[in-house]
């Protein structure tokens, strides 16, 4: 294979990628192909906990008396 032959294949190659990105950026598919719904699952799961982990690190991060520290940390394992 002679080097402009591999820029042309490389060349198709990302010309293709960004052609199927913007196919689905145009339908509003984020997901792409392969994405399954556990990984959907995960996704809100994995938004969820970083959510409890901001709350977590305001109530550590805070200049509270400790009653005040003891009755966050309560109300949040409800």
């Amino acid at each position: 294979m002679s080097f402009w032959t591999a820029v042309v294949v490389l060349f198709a190659i990302a010309s293709i990628t960004w052609l199927r990105s913007q196919k689905y950026r145009a339908i509003g598919d984020r997901r792409g192909p392969g994405h399954s719904a556990r990984e959907e699952k995960l996704e809100h799961e994995v938004e969820a906990l970083r959510k409890r982990i901001s709350v977590l690190e305001r109530i550590a991060t805070d200049d509270r008396r400790s009653s005040d520290l003891s009755r966050e940390i309560e109300s949040l394992r409800d």
